[in-house]
């Protein structure tokens, strides 16, 4: 057991498309000791979306630049464009006690899973990773093109991308088949509550006086 209580790093991913963004936004309206960690990109914003809110929006030049200093516990290259987890806002919050989510692709996910549970990181037993997984290439088609923001070229890279990151989800603690997004909601919460009631995540003098228990 723990001194005190310990937040949680919640890792979701999913192929494009296949719903992972609409599970993070519901998480994040559940639970008010949930925060989102905005990560870094250097693709251009898409309709809506604002600096600093959905994405850290930033030139190519400016990213490589943040590499180099050791600023991301994780990046990644997709789809021509780079993305990036800070590492500073991830540290503070897990240090104020909060619970941090992450929404990021497989490949990211897998240096976040290295360099957390690997050796050299203050909160190694902190982090839960969910696989959000489409219930069939044809269901992950049609959500794509309902977005309407793709051409068909781009989403045909995007479905055979899907393919290669499907084959990682054994590499997760948990994967949810991702049906109607109550079900998904539901399943991800359970998975939040469970880890967070774990008796080696409770203070030490006297747990369920805690109010940290609650949601």
């Amino acid at each position: 057991m723990t001194d005190q209580p310990t937040g949680l790093i919640i890792v979701v991913s999913a192929p494009s498309g296949g719903g992972k963004s609409s599970l993070c936004q519901r998480l994040l309206n559940w639970s008010p000791k949930l925060v989102y960690s905005v990560s870094c990109t250097t693709r251009a914003p898409r309709g809506g979306e604002q600096h600093g809110h959905d994405y850290f929006f930033l030139s190519q030049e400016e990213f490589e630049q943040r590499i180099q200093a050791g600023d991301f516990l994780e990046y990644a290259r997709y789809n021509g464009n780079y993305y990036g987890t800070p590492r500073s806002f991830l540290e503070e919050q897990l240090a104020a006690g909060k619970d941090v989510l992450l929404d990021i692709e497989v490949q990211g996910a897998g240096q976040v899973i290295h360099r957390v549970r690997g050796g050299g990181f203050a909160y190694p037993d902190a982090l839960v990773t969910m696989f959000l997984m489409p219930p069939s290439p044809e269901l992950l088609e049609t959500r794509l093109r309902r977005r309407g923001t793709d051409s068909d070229e781009t989403i045909r890279k995007r479905l055979a991308l899907a393919q290669q990151e499907m084959a990682h989800w054994h590499e997760y603690d948990y994967v949810i088949v991702s049906g109607h997004l109550d079900d998904d909601f539901e399943q991800g919460k359970s998975i939040i509550i469970a880890e967070k009631r774990r008796t080696a995540r409770q203070p030490k003098d006297k747990p369920w006086q805690q109010n940290e228990l609650s949601f």
